[in-house]
């Protein structure tokens, strides 16, 4: 059980949520330049403005669960990448342009099993409507446990708990044979005990998939919207992530690979002192999918971020390190993803996708 000084006036949403997990390795945060990137490509995104980030595996401390990976596979290869095409809805989570008409009346959901007490799942649904496109509707939670209420002298006075909760509605269609587009429309709470946040966000996505050269390219702007309360007298900040991401299958070798950018509106985003090619490392997740048959897959990636930010250990540490496995028969899908968090422990999901019609 974790054990937490909450007052009677509560603290910010982004103090509050790192005694929630006190298990993760924070490191000081230095406020880096609002940044936006234009991007030459099929669509022009315009990023938030983001503020005050806790560098940790819950990248900002307000709202954490709309910044987990939604999947097991997508967390097996070291997060979202918005150009992994899919059977599953849960792609709608990471780009919204991954949903498709082969997706009508299809359904997925994951589990999670994060460090100490905490836990989250999602869940997501697909049906396309004529004249509309593919429509998705998709649920997220995450809760943190049992917490300790002590007063200033670090008397128990009980419990409390805290949670984190999202829906999601989604859209996508096609705009050429190899192109497709897609929004989200994104409410998300964050809960503390009586204490809430809550926020409307919007994400946008584009995707460009070549079955024949089996390559992907995809684009999306995350969680650029509003915060409208927060928690405490300081205002929280929307998640606001740019992903760029492709992937590649091999002609002659059972291999996709996978190559990440993110946190493109923040490119500068890397701890102080460090060169433009570690900067880079800080931006980019490359993973690998070994497609040994359409019934069993085995992956590996990356997050070298992730790995600066948790590592304990001075020398060999698994920090960042994710691996996973999916199997597939007839039309039930499992996937199991392991991320490492070095001697913390791990984080464990499982997904399971299914077509329900």
């Amino acid at each position: 059980m974790v054990r937490i000084r909450y007052m009677r006036s509560p603290p910010p949403a982004q103090s509050a949520l790192r005694a929630l997990n006190p298990t993760v390795a924070l490191q000081p945060y230095h406020r880096p330049p609002m940044r936006v990137l234009l991007l030459p490509a099929a669509l022009l995104l315009v990023s938030g403005l983001i503020s005050h980030h806790a560098h940790a595996q819950v990248e900002s401390a307000a709202f954490p669960v709309a910044q987990l990976d939604a999947s097991a596979r997508t967390s097996s290869l070291g997060g979202h990448n918005p150009a992994l095409v899919a059977r599953g809805t849960g792609g709608l989570f990471v780009n919204p342009a991954l949903l498709d008409a082969s997706m009508h009346g299809s359904a997925e959901f994951t589990y999670l099993n994060h460090v100490s007490d905490i836990s989250g799942g999602w869940l997501s649904y697909a049906r396309n409507i004529e004249r509309v496109g593919t429509a998705a509707l998709g649920i997220r939670y995450m809760g943190f446990g049992d917490l300790d209420r002590l007063d200033a002298s670090g008397n128990r006075l009980g419990t409390f708990s805290a949670s984190d909760v999202g829906v999601t509605l989604s859209v996508s269609r096609p705009l050429r044979e190899r192109l497709r587009y897609g929004t989200n429309l994104n409410w998300l709470r964050n809960s503390i005990d009586s204490e809430g946040a809550q926020a409307l966000t919007v994400d946008a996505g584009a995707l460009y998939h070549d079955p024949e050269r089996r390559f992907s390219a995809g684009i999306t702007l995350q969680h650029a919207g509003v915060v409208l309360s927060s928690i405490g007298s300081r205002r929280d900040d929307v998640p606001t992530d740019l992903r760029l991401g492709i992937t590649k299958r091999l002609e002659h070798l059972p291999v996709l690979f996978s190559v990440t950018a993110y946190r493109l509106h923040d490119l500068e985003g890397g701890p102080d002192g460090s060169t433009a090619l570690a900067n880079i490392f800080y931006h980019v997740i490359p993973a690998a999918e070994f497609q040994f048959s359409e019934g069993f897959r085995i992956r590996l990636g990356y997050n070298h971020r992730r790995h600066d930010e948790l590592k304990i250990k001075s020398r060999l540490d698994l920090a960042g390190v994710s691996t996973g496995v999916g199997v597939r028969v007839r039309r039930v899908a499992v996937d199991y993803g392991f991320t490492s968090w070095s001697s913390l422990g791990g984080l464990h999901r499982i997904t399971i996708q299914t077509a329900i019609r």
